[in-house]
């Protein structure tokens, strides 16, 4: 009998489970293996220093972002004072769930099937991976961290199986030298309705490799031309493929991350994806962290209503970012128009520095007001057409 069972090992499972078992909590890690997460790897360093995590698992540091138009239109943003992250999920991944482990969490490798209920409490049923057949583990609580369509919220929270989500894609390339087209030390975002209509592309570099990939909410999208359209306009068509991986991003917080009883959401399962920007390891760790705690809280009172902390915690520190950006995913990315004028927009000093101190230190600044009505003007002339698209 386990105190808390978690399904998924991303970075939101592995965290929840690492804390659980510092915290003295006998803990089960139940984890698919041999799965990689589609994700551009950027990390603010915030992150970094938060969690802890070695030099040797960042594999690139950008110092740059430039931001592409529909037309064409290039700016680019320097990074004064501070870094892009980046990690190759492959190894990020597991260097979490072996630090789970080493903190003393269990790892099982398997596939989770349904969760069943005795008088004891609940067991997660999973399809061991080795030898093909059905186990059962038992736990007081359980974590669902499985991943934007969850199986656990699926069957067990009111409403986990309608969270709206984008489906992701790219393809890992070995990166080529450095181009006028191709900076490794710099992150591209790509706004544009051929690349993708509702979203954006990236191209990201990861040291030795780079990310190429895009997101789109619109089912029709094609998404591994759309990405081959994206290298080839990079210059990146030649460089060598080394992996190919696609998988949803959910684009809003579920409104309710536990069960009432025994189940709590965590990471991509309670949708904390930042809309606009699609960032997603800070928040998944995160997430991960308030469940250990509520799990932990409900542990020590019996106290059912303790799950609900986590989404408190969370939101009580996230939710204004969260609403911002998704302001801002609603009123930019609607066309190219837009997207264009957000381009232009990106112009100015003040957007740049206020944006990549809100990024690396998640949260939004407030230091300096006029600034912000500066670029609140800025907002309103651009969206309600006051001034022209080429307008900087």
């Amino acid at each position: 009998m386990y105190d808390v069972i978690v399904v998924g090992g991303g970075p939101s499972g592995a965290t929840a489970a690492e804390d659980l078992a510092r915290s003295g909590h006998k803990v089960a890690l139940l984890d698919r293996a041999g799965r990689i997460k589609p994700c551009g790897g950027a990390i603010p360093p915030r992150l970094v220093a938060d969690f802890h995590i070695p030099e040797e698992q960042i594999v690139a540091r950008m110092t740059s972002a430039r931001m592409i138009s529909p037309s064409g239109r290039k700016v680019d943003i320097p990074i004064n004072g501070g870094f892009i992250g980046m990690v190759d999920r492959e190894r990020f991944d597991v260097f979490l769930r072996k630090r789970a482990v080493e903190a003393g969490a269990t790892l099982l490798t398997g596939t989770y099937r349904r969760i069943e209920r005795d008088e004891k409490g609940v067991r997660v049923v999973y399809r061991d991976n080795v030898c093909g057949t059905e186990r059962t583990v038992a736990a007081h609580l359980v974590i669902g961290a499985d991943g934007a369509r969850s199986n656990v919220a699926r069957d067990e929270v009111h409403g986990g199986d309608t969270i709206p989500y984008v489906i992701a894609y790219h393809e890992i390339i070995e990166a080529p030298e450095p181009t006028a087209q191709y900076d490794p030390t710099r992150a591209d975002v790509i706004y544009d309705s051929r690349i993708s209509p509702d979203f954006y592309g990236w191209v990201f570099p990861h040291g030795g490799n780079a990310s190429v990939g895009m997101g789109s909410l619109v089912r029709e999208v094609n998404v591994k031309k759309a990405t081959a359209d994206l290298r080839a306009s990079a210059g990146l068509t030649d460089c060598v493929t080394l992996r190919r991986e696609g998988a949803p991003i959910p684009l809003k917080p579920l409104d309710r991350w536990d069960n009432g009883r025994d189940v709590l959401l965590a990471g991509d399962a309670a949708g904390v994806v930042a809309p606009s920007s699609g960032e997603g390891i800070y928040y998944a760790m995160v997430g991960g962290q308030v469940a250990a705690a509520a799990c932990a809280a409900c542990l020590a009172s019996g106290r059912v209503r303790d799950l609900r902390l986590a989404r408190q915690l969370f939101m009580r520190e996230h939710k204004t970012v969260f609403r911002v950006l998704a302001s801002m995913q609603r009123a930019y990315y609607r066309s190219d128009e837009r997207r264009e004028r957000f381009v232009s927009l990106c112009h100015d000093v003040d957007v740049q520095r206020l944006t990549f101190e809100a990024y690396m230190n998640k949260k939004l600044v407030h230091a300096r007001p006029m600034a912000h009505l500066k670029i609140g003007l800025k907002n309103l002339a651009h969206l309600t057409r006051l001034v022209s698209v080429e307008h900087i």
